[in-house]
């Protein structure tokens, strides 16, 4: 018997699979391009512009026009009204304008330029006058600015109508996601005193997998093979991390080695998981209506998903009373399920989730609780932010059982600190820990034994 410990009639897994061929090394990074800029006198130009092109456009004309052709016939009137009011403005500037009108029309406004630039990550608003971007791990304060509260408002509230949902000052905290994936919380005043607040976690053009993160040096070769194993085995994996620590791209990367013929459940506050099997259903929360009702939360959505017949099912974030029907699921014949959580170790995270199952209101005993965490939860994948950037997995941590009222685990992979270079970037090692793999019964039944003794080696 393979897989979960404690029942001699559990169902054998699927027939062994093979390791995916590794993917090529990515290619290298472009050169940083500036972030955008503009003068304080162009800016006064452009605001000037902006008012009397206001007043010549029928809005409800041109919100049904192809983006192009607005484009064009928005350039043609800028170069009218430079004309006639004599401004000092080349063609570029005005074509640049008008791209920029377009955008805040039909678009996210000022926030488009850093939507296509690859290098950000992430986008924070907070309020019309103050906009910092994530590149490369680092937080950047752009030049990049709203009109006013208004307008800060109006870009939000585009934001999240596109699918299904409202922000105001009766529902000012929403979460949404952008047309190409990328996930987006908004929050408004009065709750937000600067002015409406929008967080955006960029959707990843590149998709990455376990072997562009050893190249990157996230994980080490050996670490990247223990990983592949893992996630072909069908362990139950929760990934853990602090926030914009790279939960979700790991999950994503453990995931390209779900076999093609699983028919797969993933269950998210916004959509934003990118698996690339071809039989998956993606579920999503819904919030509750003006009147208060009709709220689906991710507790009832895992309920629904035992129903429909998963080989997997994929939390994007574990953060409340669904903990225990995952769990449940986990210990009923879906091995091979994941999600993600916020907390700064293992041990933590085992904690937060004895937490978080508490909050379900079942009234269990905490040893009952813990005996089905220690019997549900297989590995723990630790990933951090560092202060130079770059994330990093810093454990790689078996649940091995219990005893008495403690839950076992043990280290497989550490990260160890060792100094920094020239250039700020930390130097370290992933160890191994050199023990057997608890999991190394499941991993012969795939196969997959001897390269585990292998990569721990």
């Amino acid at each position: 018997m393979f897989g979960r410990r404690g029942t001699a009639d559990s169902p054998l897994p699927p027939p062994p699979v093979l390791l995916p061929e590794a993917a090529p090394p990515p290619p290298p990074e472009p050169d940083e391009p500036p972030l955008p800029a503009i003068s304080e006198e162009l800016k006064q130009t452009k605001a000037k512009i902006f008012t009397l092109l206001m007043e010549q456009i029928d809005l409800a004309t041109a919100s049904q026009m192809e983006k192009k052709q607005l484009r064009q016939q928005i350039i043609d009137l800028i170069g009218e009204i430079v004309v006639e009011q004599k401004l000092v403005v080349n063609r570029a500037e005005q074509q640049q304008m008008a791209s920029e009108i377009v955008d805040d029309m039909l678009g996210l406004g000022p926030l488009e330029p850093l939507l296509k630039d690859d290098l950000i990550t992430d986008i924070m608003v907070n309020g019309p006058y103050q906009v910092y971007v994530e590149r490369k791990g680092k937080l950047i304060l752009t030049d990049v600015k709203f009109r006013d509260e208004k307008h800060v408002m109006n870009i939000a509230q585009r934001i999240v109508t596109a699918v299904g949902r409202r922000v105001d000052e009766s529902t000012p905290i929403c979460d949404a996601r952008l047309a190409d994936g990328s996930r987006v919380n908004v929050i408004a005043p009065p709750l937000s005193l600067k002015g409406a607040s929008i967080s955006i976690r960029k959707f990843a053009q590149k998709k990455i997998t376990l072997e562009v993160m050893a190249s990157q040096n996230n994980i080490s070769e050996r670490l990247c093979q223990v990983l592949r194993i893992a996630a072909a085995s069908r362990l139950n994996i929760i990934v853990s991390g602090g926030t914009g620590s790279g939960k979700t791209t790991m999950l994503n990367a453990l995931s390209r080695l779900i076999d093609q013929g699983e028919r797969v459940v993933t269950i998210e506050d916004a959509a934003e998981l990118q698996l690339q099997q071809p039989h998956v259903v993606p579920l999503e929360t819904r919030p509750p209506n003006l009147e208060g009702q009709g709220e689906i939360t991710m507790r009832h959505l895992v309920k629904n998903a035992l129903r429909m017949r998963p080989d997997r099912i994929i939390l994007g974030e574990v953060r409340g009373g669904e903990a225990l029907d995952l769990l449940q699921a986990m210990n009923t014949g879906h091995d091979g399920s994941m999600g993600t959580l916020h907390a700064n170790n293992p041990r933590e995270a085992l904690t937060r989730l004895e937490n978080m199952v508490n909050m379900a209101e079942a009234k269990l005993p905490s040893h009952a609780i813990r005996h089905q965490i220690a019997t549900a939860v297989h590995m723990i994948v630790q990933i951090q932010r560092m202060r130079d950037g770059k994330r990093r997995v810093t454990h790689v941590t078996e649940v091995v059982g219990m005893e008495g009222q403690v839950i076992v685990t043990q280290d497989l992979f550490t990260f160890e600190y060792h100094g920094e270079d020239e250039n700020g970037m930390l130097i370290g090692e992933f160890k191994s820990s050199g023990l057997r793999p608890n999991f190394l019964k499941q991993a012969a039944y795939f196969g997959l034994a001897d390269a585990l003794l292998e990569a721990m080696s």
